[in-house]
């Protein structure tokens, strides 16, 4: 292995989005980072079987629906 050229690998705690918390090993951050997640298992609607719901960021998913509004199923 080349010296210099990998990331730091380290410990961080995740947060689940339910409040629950547990350690791992990753590149994410510097040591003791805590990562918030927005979306896992307890939440997610493959996990979970309930409806899926978009999050649309900057428009994207209506610019989606413009820009192929005229491939629609008939």
């Amino acid at each position: 292995m080349k010296e210099g050229i990998h990331p730091n690998y380290h410990v961080i705690t995740v947060e689940m989005t339910d409040g629950t918390v547990f350690k791992t090993r990753s590149t994410y951050g510097k040591e003791g980072d805590v990562l918030k997640l927005d979306i896992d298992k307890s939440s997610h609607p493959a996990w979970t079987g309930g409806s899926q719901r978009i999050i649309d960021t900057g428009g994207q998913v209506a610019r989606f629906n413009k820009r192929f509004a005229k491939f629609g199923i008939k």
